[in-house]
């Protein structure tokens, strides 16, 4: 770690107890545009930026996965424009950022549905998980055209034919069962989720995944979502007490 990383790092942190699989709901980019008079792609555009940041700073703080929330299944009901935009800036940041995040040792997934997407998107996005999937620095889950109702509809789906084939015993189904055949299934849980612009929801987001997840919620919208944002919330997260149900 740097020097410079270390003097930007608030004291207040310990190191040794930071999260090791962090979530995101990058909510507030439509807002914070708004705010400034500026169409809600400006806001997408600088979200994104935000994001490449909070990559970068899991990397060097020793988070090793980040799971980011980029488009739900909900998401296809915004304006056409905006959602031909968010397709065409995925696609656009693959291809600009893959050689960096091969430097960086950024091991990229992609979890949902990708069918419904352009076939141009679904292309850069096979490229970008075979040329990244041997890295080890930090583990990106980027959950686009992702809905975790359905997530568990396909993991149930999926489950009962093995039963129906005879590959699997009905009485054999269990938590692991299920968590084996999420999309999620290689990452583990999230430790923390942070949610910007002060919303009080999960939005179908990961509901199995979060199920002792510490959750974060700022005011704070994702654009403005910096590296000191992100100690805060690493500091609230190191003064919980994770029990997980037992009594100490």
């Amino acid at each position: 770690m740097t020097a410079q990383l270390l003097t930007s790092i608030s004291t207040e942190i310990d190191l040794a107890k930071l999260p090791q699989h962090v979530a995101v709901i990058m909510d507030g980019n439509g807002r914070w545009a708004k705010q400034r008079g500026l169409p809600r792609i400006e806001g997408h555009r600088r979200g994104a930026k935000t994001l490449k940041e909070m990559l970068r700073y899991c990397k060097d703080l020793g988070i090793k996965t980040l799971t980011a929330y980029a488009f739900s299944t909900e998401n296809w009901s915004r304006p056409t424009g905006e959602v031909n935009f968010l397709m065409s800036l995925f696609e656009g940041l693959l291809r600009k950022e893959l050689k960096e995040m091969e430097e960086e040792e950024v091991c990229i997934n992609f979890i949902g549905d990708i069918s419904p997407l352009p076939q141009s998107l679904q292309q850069e996005m096979r490229h970008s998980t075979e040329r990244t999937k041997d890295n080890q620095g930090v583990f990106f889950n980027v959950a686009i055209n992702y809905g975790s109702r359905n997530e568990m509809v396909k993991a149930c789906s999926a489950i009962a034919q093995k039963v129906q084939r005879g590959e699997l015993s009905a009485d054999a189904i269990d938590e692991n069962t299920i968590a084996q055949h999420l999309y999620t299934s290689a990452s583990g849980d999230p430790d923390l989720l942070i949610r910007t612009s002060g919303e009080m929801r999960l939005s179908n987001f990961l509901l199995w995944q979060l199920a002792y997840t510490e959750i974060y919620v700022t005011d704070t919208l994702w654009p403005d979502f910096d590296t000191r944002q992100f100690d805060l919330a690493l500091q609230s997260f190191q003064q919980r007490d994770r029990r997980f149900g037992r009594v100490k």
